[in-house]
């Protein structure tokens, strides 16, 4: 139980930083000459991003032990996905103290400033949001597959797993083709299942464990004493 609470705890902690490290400052359309005066937001953003790194990696590892013994074939996909995943979100914090620089060069009027920070915005839409989703998103299919197939956790939660995952790497891939961008209503809605799923995990982890649904089919198959 000790290590399932910190599974759970280590998920809102991941979804706390993972608002922190919105930089709002970013989105706006002249951005570079908005960066110098907004300098906290990037830094906050940067440590945000890399508190989600061994979060993530954490959480994984938590519940790696009990994953392995129902299947000792997905599993290991899944932790070494949620590694992938951290080596994009590592890409992502070094990215961010690189706007410092070019909002300086902006400022000094300095040639080709405005061209490479636009590149630099698209390289970090596509790590944080497609390249680290995708990565994120199968291992979680991986996961949910593991749990709805062990009953670990009720098999309505991964059900919802699932279909949230499921939603996240559509949005992804509709922001990798250019349908939709990452600052809209559509993108935030088909993701808001899975926040709200991961919440409700993290709340069961905490309060249950993974093996409470276990014991309680169980009960419920052979009669409660």
């Amino acid at each position: 139980m000790k290590t399932d609470r910190l599974a759970g705890a280590l998920v809102i902690v991941g979804m706390v930083a993972g608002v922190l490290s919105v930089v709002p400052v970013l989105e706006e359309p002249d951005y570079l000459a908005l960066v110098p005066a907004h300098e906290s937001q990037i830094i906050v953003g940067a440590i945000s991003q890399f508190i989600m790194i061994p979060a993530y990696v954490g959480f994984a590892l938590c519940l790696y032990p009990a994953l392995r013994s129902e299947s000792a074939a997905l599993a290991p996909g899944f932790l070494g996905l949620r590694l992938v995943a951290a080596t994009f979100q590592l890409s992502g914090v070094i990215v961010l103290p690189l706007f410092l620089v070019l909002g300086q060069e902006h400022a000094s009027a300095a040639p080709g400033a405005e061209a490479l920070g636009q590149l630099l915005r698209t390289a970090r839409d596509l790590v944080n949001h497609v390249a680290l989703i995708l990565a994120l998103g199968l291992g979680d299919l991986l996961l949910f597959r593991i749990l709805h197939r062990s009953r670990l956790v009720p098999r309505w939660l991964s059900v919802w797993g699932f279909l949230g995952t499921g939603a996240a790497i559509l949005a992804s891939l509709l922001v990798l083709s250019q349908v939709t961008g990452v600052v809209t209503p559509l993108y935030l809605t088909m993701n808001a299942p899975l926040a709200l799923q991961s919440v409700v995990l993290a709340i069961w982890l905490m309060t249950r464990g993974l093996t409470a649904a276990a014991r309680d089919d169980y009960a419920d198959r052979h009669g409660r004493r």
